[in-house]
């Protein structure tokens, strides 16, 4: 009964120590976010896109704080082309680094929240990119349905020291 008992006790702190070890070193934020001023629409420039978005053309995603301070989050898109069909999808957003505010959880299905960290943010909160610790997701998102060359060029540059596989990034069709 002992070996059983030693040979569980050592298999969780293995099991653990992998799971530790296989996420790496935890993805920094930026070190804090005006949830006031980070609401509203965000067009999205580039992504590695969930299976949802394939294919998106005019994909915006909007945030509205609710009064519990969750986010009240609306994604909206074009299915496969410019005229396809419109598609909205309403996940909740939820702060879970109330001293940042740039670590949240996003639950599209209830009861699991996506990790969603806000990577980068300039001054203004026109440019930000949403990035995930498993890094098989990324949003470069602006306030506007396009942005210079220089700027996507520098967003993506920070994309990719983030240990993204910029192969995977692919640009969104804007056209408003």
């Amino acid at each position: 009964m002992r070996t059983i008992r030693r040979f569980v006790v050592v298999l969780a702190g293995t099991m653990l120590l992998v799971s530790c070890a296989s996420k790496g070193p935890e993805m920094k934020t930026v070190d804090y976010v005006d949830l006031e001023r980070f609401m509203g629409d965000w067009y999205v420039i580039a992504n590695i896109p969930t299976f949802l978005e394939k294919g998106a053309h005019n994909a915006v995603e909007n945030y509205a704080l609710n009064a519990d301070g969750t986010i009240a989050t609306t994604f909206t898109f074009r299915a496969d082309a410019f005229d396809g069909k419109q598609k909205e999808y309403s996940p909740k957003g939820f702060v879970k680094n109330t001293e940042t505010n740039a670590l949240w959880g996003m639950r599209f299905v209830w009861p699991i929240k996506a990790d969603y960290r806000i990577v980068y943010l300039n001054d203004d909160y026109t440019q930000t990119i949403v990035a995930r610790q498993k890094k098989d997701f990324v949003w470069i998102m602006a306030r506007t349905p396009s942005i210079s060359d220089k700027d996507y060029a520098r967003m993506s540059e920070i994309v990719a020291k983030l240990g993204y596989d910029m192969s995977k990034v692919e640009r969104v069709p804007q056209s408003w």
